[in-house]
């Protein structure tokens, strides 16, 4: 079995933000965007120099209108794959919801969806009602309860992702960036998860399409107590990536809640 190790971040991590560094991309809702000495060659300078990544998404208001009975957003990060990202979403979402808290589990990784799997939802399907797209549920027995066992009657975990859409487990999902962000726009704008103490996104390596749009929707949804919990393991290869994740974080003003080292021992 894993041994989980929490390390909390200081808040110094924040001062990377100060830190100017011209050469990088300074993001599409900067006032410098298509401007500064880092857009040069980029095939969107135009679009941001014309102001295109400063309008506001219209659809950020229904995303905080959704989200807005969610006490706790909490986005699982890593910059490196096979680190136990997913693993740590679901045992994180196992943990809180055996606590008698009510927890949902939104999967982003939308080319290899593993959630599913490891709640032990493999078959499942989404349904859709007048009020958006229902979350499936994980049962008692996932929980390892016995059927009869009153204990567990208000053990709440819901679990949504691309996996419960696909025709066969086997098929890949072979999208381009666009279509990606629209599907996770959609799961934050169309799932109704109710009143929720946690919301767990489980996302995909890297800091990419997925991570940027993710934090751009969530931009009037997150509070001042919801952030990112980023997953490593010890070994430098994976550090290495980790580290640009917290810079990541430190660039997108996203709060770090802390570092899980996973695989220590």
């Amino acid at each position: 079995m894993s041994n989980f190790i929490f390390l909390f971040i200081p808040t110094t991590i924040h001062s990377m933000e100060a830190v100017p560094d011209s050469q990088e991309c300074v993001g599409p809702s900067s006032d410098q965007a298509g401007k500064a000495a880092g857009c040069d060659g980029c095939p969107n300078q135009k679009a941001c120099a014309e102001g295109a990544g400063r309008a506001e998404d219209p659809d950020l208001p229904l995303i905080r209108e959704r989200l807005k009975d969610v006490r706790r957003k909490v986005l699982v990060l890593s910059g490196k794959g096979g680190v136990g990202k997913s693993t740590m979403s679901a045992q994180l979402a196992f943990a809180l919801a055996a606590e008698g808290l009510r927890v949902g589990l939104l999967d982003i990784d939308i080319c290899g969806p593993s959630i599913p799997q490891m709640l032990g939802l493999r078959g499942q399907t989404v349904h859709q009602s007048a009020s958006g797209w229902s979350p499936v549920y994980v049962s008692q027995e996932a929980f390892g309860a016995a059927a009869d066992d009153e204990a567990m009657d208000d053990v709440e975990l819901g679990v949504m992702s691309i996996g419960f859409m696909l025709p066969t487990e086997d098929d890949a999902v072979i999208w381009r960036g666009p279509r990606k962000n629209g599907l996770i726009k959609q799961f934050l704008t169309d799932v109704d998860w109710g009143s929720l103490d946690y919301l767990l996104i489980d996302t995909p390596p890297g800091t990419s399409d997925e991570h940027i749009s993710l934090v751009q929707y969530l931009a009037k949804a997150l509070g001042p107590d919801d952030g990112a919990l980023v997953v490593t393991t010890p070994q430098e290869v994976s550090l290495m990536d980790v580290r640009k994740e917290l810079s990541f974080c430190a660039k997108t003003k996203l709060r770090v809640l802390g570092v899980v080292e996973n695989m220590a021992g």
